[in-house]
């Protein structure tokens, strides 16, 4: 029997064609460039990380950049799909872009990964959401993570400020119920795009308010802005920022007026300062290394971990998608989208991942942890 044969017959014993041997490919859109670019550029260098075989199967990662803008997220979308026949979409970088995907993607029958934060790229699991997932942590489990930290510093009332998008929208919606929880009064409530260069109007509102504290729901750079032109104007109450600013580019940016800065973010980002009996220390400390093996030390981000974890969750979905059908098929797509809805104990960068057919995020609250900001660094807030 000739090697040709050989294949043929091995390929029928385990019921699969000799196409099984076919590459998987997954299709990446990130905002490498635009004002999401200190989340897309971290998100694209994880990517040349990645295992190159997953059971047994090549791994091929064409990655795009949607230069932070929701139509070229769509474009790219449409695009993996269609042209490059790609069993899995990850992306994009923020939650707008990720949203506007969601219905390229399900109408291709082609599960979805999103490395954006907002709860309503997976909830409620049904419908065309069946087909997507997230990596990043909640805004409610962060919301409440601020809250609780208010709630113990003796803090009464609170001025939002947020990007006016699906990501501030989402956070206010969030922020309004933690705060709720723990009777704190929401005083104020502001928006500004991502792009602009002054927001010294809304500001001037907050400080009218007294609020004993800030929260500015941004993400990345831009976030620093309002951040800025509070400390301009003489604001000395305490500022929170969410999880979407945990980067080096936003400590450059945002410079000595960040300092003091209160946050939650995916264990990831202080990972060698958590106690060693954290049951995400060991798979953070793993991506922190492999990142910083490449791009040097105190160069990962949180935002690059989120990515991680998307392979994370592809290394435990594939072979067993592997079992049922073969890649570059509908039927492959579909073992694919239940295989990942199966994940169990899933160790990441960010959390510990145990997805459902109602969770299709699978975190829970050890992936959150308090950070401040303390001389251009984060430094751990053990819980008290």
């Amino acid at each position: 029997m000739n090697v040709k044969k050989i294949a043929l017959a091995c390929a029928a014993a385990v019921g699969f064609s000799v196409s099984a041997w076919a590459d998987v490919n997954v299709g990446v859109t990130v905002s490498a460039t635009g004002p999401a670019a200190s989340l897309g550029i971290p998100e694209k260098n994880t990517f040349a990380l990645m295992p190159q075989s997953i059971g047994g199967q090549k791994i091929n990662y064409i990655i795009l950049d949607d230069a932070s803008d929701t139509t070229a997220a769509v474009t790219n979308t449409r695009k993996l799909i269609a042209e490059r026949k790609v069993d899995v979409v990850v992306g994009s970088s923020t939650t707008p872009a990720s949203l506007a995907m969601i219905d390229a993607a399900a109408e291709a029958r082609t599960p979805m990964i999103s490395m954006a934060a907002s709860a309503a790229i997976v909830e409620p699991v049904e419908g065309k959401k069946r087909w997507v997932f997230k990596t990043p942590q909640n805004d409610i489990m962060m919301a409440l993570a601020i809250a609780e930290h208010m709630a113990a510093a003796g803090i009464k009332s609170v001025a939002f400020i947020g990007f006016a998008d699906a990501y501030g929208e989402g956070w206010h919606r969030e922020t309004v119920k933690a705060l709720d929880l723990k009777k704190i009064k929401l005083v104020a409530n502001e928006r500004y795009a991502r792009a602009d260069t002054a927001v010294t109007g809304q500001v001037l509102k907050m400080m009218g308010a007294k609020p004993d504290a800030v929260l500015i729901a941004g993400s990345g750079t831009p976030a620093a802005l309002p951040q800025k032109t509070l400390k301009e104007r003489g604001y000395t109450g305490q500022i929170y920022q969410t999880h979407g600013v945990a980067n080096a580019d936003f400590l450059r940016v945002g410079g000595k007026d960040v300092e003091g800065t209160l946050l939650p973010a995916g264990p990831v980002l202080v990972a060698d300062q958590l106690p060693a009996s954290n049951p995400v220390r060991k798979s953070a400390q793993a991506y922190i290394q492999a990142y910083e093996g490449v791009h040097g030390k105190g160069s990962v981000s949180t935002f690059g971990g989120h990515a991680w974890d998307a392979g994370q969750l592809l290394a435990a979905a594939i072979p067993v998608a592997l079992k049922k059908a073969q890649p570059g098929t509908e039927e492959f797509r579909a073992a694919l989208r239940d295989a990942l809805e199966g994940v169990k104990d899933v160790p990441g960068a960010h959390g510990i991942f145990n997805m459902s057919a109602s969770d299709h995020l699978g975190l829970d609250q050890r992936a959150r942890v308090m950070v401040k900001i303390e001389n251009g660094k984060w430094v751990y807030q053990p819980t008290k």
